[in-house]
């Protein structure tokens, strides 16, 4: 948290990740969510080297 504050004003931070602490939500200028609405799993495909990871 220290580091986000203690940026250059014209420095943006971008991070990703789950569950992010309260304290960097309210520090965030942006806040996106993902949520799946189709996925290959839900057909039984399993994850792909290069794709899902």
């Amino acid at each position: 948290i220290g580091l986000i504050q203690a940026r250059p004003k014209k420095l943006e931070v971008v991070l990703t990740g789950r569950v992010p602490q309260k304290e960097l939500i309210v520090l965030a200028d942006y806040i996106s969510e993902i949520h799946c609405v189709r996925h290959p799993y839900d057909q039984g495909i399993r994850a792909r080297k290069g794709i899902e990871w």
